[in-house]
């Protein structure tokens, strides 16, 4: 069994903003040269990064540097859902250059790109970085359709074997999660299948392999789901709010704070 070498978070980290420069060089101003110099910077940054992970570093650089092109086609249809999506949203280049949920939507795709040429480590690393940086927790390994939009995003989280369709919205706080996080369900589907064309609102939680949300529905805020709903449902936590004058209200309150 090869040996694996950990590497460099730093570096990674630094890799990982340079091709997102490499990708959408109108976010820094680039020139036609500075964006092939970052090009060949970026492919031999690869290798390096690569040396203790795999004995197949020059295939995987190439295939990952010969799919970015269509990487960042996916990306843009992502930015574009998320513009059409915001109405806060005033054009493409905000959404690209300083929208949180697009940023984790670019790590994740980068991450599953080299996650599924069989890369360790590394690509959790990638995901790991959009974590820290936007609480966004995105599984590399899950499988997630285009165009998909991440509003505000805090909080959220995806897992390994989730699947999402087309045309799906996320607000902050939604977890797609296991029902068990036992060590011998770890080969199975454990995350929920969430269909095309359904929004999941803030707070909502949706366990379990077996779960499938049909296409065209919409959750709704602080839902708890561990059953599949069928296409078309809209499913809402209803909870009950009581407003009082005040002067009516003889209980005694006692608030520790």
């Amino acid at each position: 069994m090869a040996i694996i070498t950990f590497p460099d978070k730093k570096a990674v980290e630094k890799t990982v903003k340079a091709i997102f420069r490499l990708l959408f060089p109108s976010t820094n101003s680039y020139s036609e040269t500075e964006a092939e110099n970052n090009l060949n910077e970026q492919q031999n940054q690869m290798l390096i990064i690569l040396s203790g992970l795999t004995e197949n570093k020059e295939e995987v650089t190439r295939q990952f540097f010969e799919t970015i092109d269509s990487i960042k086609e996916t990306l843009l249809k992502d930015a574009k859902f998320i513009l059409e999506s915001d109405p806060a949203a005033t054009q493409l280049l905000e959404v690209i250059a300083i929208y949180p949920g697009f940023l984790a939507i670019f790590c994740y795709r980068i991450a599953n790109c080299l996650a599924r040429l069989s890369v360790p480590i590394l690509p959790r690393i990638i995901t790991e970085y959009a974590h820290k940086v936007t609480g966004i927790d995105i599984h590399p390994l899950a499988t997630i359709g285009s165009p998909f939009s991440i509003d505000h995003g805090t909080g959220i989280v995806i897992g390994e074997t989730t699947i999402i369709g087309n045309n799906v919205k996320l607000y902050q706080g939604v977890t797609l999660g296991a029902l068990s996080v036992a060590k011998d369900k770890a080969s199975k589907k454990r995350h929920p299948t969430i269909e095309d064309n359904v929004i999941l609102y803030s707070g909502c939680t949706i366990l379990g392999g077996e779960t499938v949300v049909g296409r065209n529905s919409i959750i709704g805020g602080n839902v708890w789901l561990t059953e599949s709903i069928a296409p078309f449902s809209v499913v809402y936590h209803k909870s009950e709010i009581i407003v009082r004058n005040h002067n009516d209200f003889e209980e005694p309150l006692n608030f520790i704070i």
